[in-house]
């Protein structure tokens, strides 16, 4: 049990080809507090980027509270998404909501994602 629900650099997308790749082939979802892309990858499970613009957020401590939210719901529910990545923008609601609201949303965003992308990798 212990480790199995860590955040490994593996599970993260990190090189600007990843990012663009997912722009370009993925498929959007989203919300009053975020926007995912989603693309299937070759990899064998979910990773995950974070796009939390300045112009969205705002102050430092609004964007890495945001980005901390997003770090730990998808590490919570990594087991659960198909082998995706994952692109996910905060939205401008998303500076002035409870923790609990975007936890919320995040869950509901991940629920989407499963179903649709789970769904186009087995047809």
């Amino acid at each position: 049990m212990r480790g199995r629900l860590t955040l490994p650099a593996q599970r993260r997308l990190r090189r600007k080809s990843d990012f663009e790749a997912a722009y370009a082939r993925g498929r959007r979802f989203g919300n009053g507090f975020f926007a995912v892309t989603a693309k299937p990858n070759d990899i064998g499970g979910p990773r995950l980027g974070l796009a939390v613009s300045v112009r969205t957020a705002g102050s430092s401590v609004e964007r890495n509270r945001i980005r901390r939210t997003i770090r730990e719901s998808f590490r919570l529910h990594q087991h659960e998404i198909p082998a995706v990545d994952l692109v996910v923008s905060a939205r401008g609601r998303a500076r002035d909501a409870a923790g609990a609201e975007l936890r919320a949303s995040l869950v509901t965003l991940w629920k989407k994602v499963t179903e649709q992308c789970a769904t186009s990798l087995h047809s």
